[in-house]
């Protein structure tokens, strides 16, 4: 751990789900793992003990992992083992990142079930998993150029990704069922209310049980790492920093002893204090960012070695230049930077 893991509480300290298995973390609320085959090589799922309206017993699932041999083959050792014979009565996703939609085409025609998510992230999706913009292809290598990534391997590799979101989200469902901030879905024996945040994921989904004090959030609040904030090529001059700070602000309304469940990490308890750490983390980048650009002009890539003091490989460089234009979008657009093109085609900023 870091010293900053060390001030939240792990309830189940080390323990993570064996493949295909779950650990219950409250009454009727388990969690499993699924695999990843990036840097960050898991992501959480979770299991809710739910009824229908007909009530028939059984599950909802929240949040599906991407789409390969791999991950479906867990899926059905949990279906063969941790379902208690029960069948899956819906599927609830967080938002649109592939790790979390992925393999909802499949569950949920596997199960002949609905997907719930909000609508502009089903929206998100849907558009992503036909065309390219945003997540490589021409259109983000050249907006990766424009923030001064002009290495020609790194431009080759991205041009490369054309299909880079459809290969894991190859299908979403043509159907959904529409979750809003604020709706209330009784799911078993417990009610969930949906808290809409923003910055990460066009509408992201949180769920918040206040009878068993838990908080699914998705990757609003991630205990170890900090939640990619990115602006891509599809808004160029998109302010999510200010977005995302805004949305887990408004988390510290819930109970501090609540439980979180992350996508990426392990429960913990301690939500107002990781809150509190991420917003100091972003004040120190954003500060960080106020210094190189009072010193001489910085593009978003000149950046990336004040903001990430560690060596990146593609994913998590593309990930990277998206999180340093937003940081230097929050400034700009709050009037401490300039921003200038140059003949070279290039963006810099500098302090005003």
């Amino acid at each position: 751990m870091n010293h900053l893991e060390h001030q939240l509480d792990y309830p189940w300290g080390e323990a993570v789900p064996e493949p295909g298995r779950t650990i219950e973390l409250a009454p009727g609320v388990r969690w499993l793992r699924m695999g990843l085959p990036f840097a960050l090589d898991h992501i959480n799922l979770w299991l809710l003990r739910d009824r229908d309206e007909a009530g028939r017993e059984g599950w909802a699932i929240v949040d599906c992992g991407i789409t390969n041999d791999a991950t479906r083959a867990a899926w059905e050792q949990v279906f063969a083992h941790e379902l208690d014979g029960l069948p899956v009565l819906r599927v609830i996703v967080t938002h649109m990142h592939p790790d979390h939609v992925g393999l909802a085409h499949w569950l949920t025609e596997r199960w002949g079930v609905r997907l719930w998510i909000s609508a502009t992230d089903w929206n998100a999706a849907r558009m992503a998993s036909q065309a390219t913009t945003g997540f490589g292809g021409e259109t983000a290598a050249a907006f990766m150029a424009s923030h001064g990534l002009t290495d020609p391997a790194a431009q080759a590799k991205i041009r490369a990704r054309s299909n880079y979101y459809a290969t894991m989200v190859p299908q979403v469902p043509r159907q959904f069922r529409r979750l809003l901030c604020g709706d209330v879905l009784r799911i078993g024996d417990h009610d969930w209310t949906c808290l809409a945040g923003h910055g990460h994921a066009p509408e992201h989904i949180s769920l918040h049980s206040e009878s068993l004090g838990v908080l699914i959030s998705g990757d609003m609040v991630l205990p170890r790492i900090s939640t990619n904030v990115s602006v891509i090529d599809l808004e160029p001059e998109a302010n999510p920093l200010p977005l995302y700070l805004r949305s887990i602000a408004a988390l510290r309304a819930l109970p501090p002893d609540t439980l979180v469940l992350p996508s990426h990490g392990k429960p913990f308890r301690g939500l107002h204090e990781r809150i509190a750490q991420l917003h100091a983390h972003h004040d120190e980048r954003l500060a960080d960012v106020r210094g190189a650009c009072a010193r001489e002009p910085q593009t978003a890539a000149s950046l990336l070695p004040v903001l990430f003091r560690r060596a990146l490989d593609l994913h998590q460089t593309t990930f990277a230049m998206g999180e340093s234009i937003a940081h230097l979008n929050a400034l700009w657009l709050a009037g401490e930077l300039s921003r200038s093109l140059g003949d070279d085609g290039v963006i810099r900023f500098q302090t005003r």
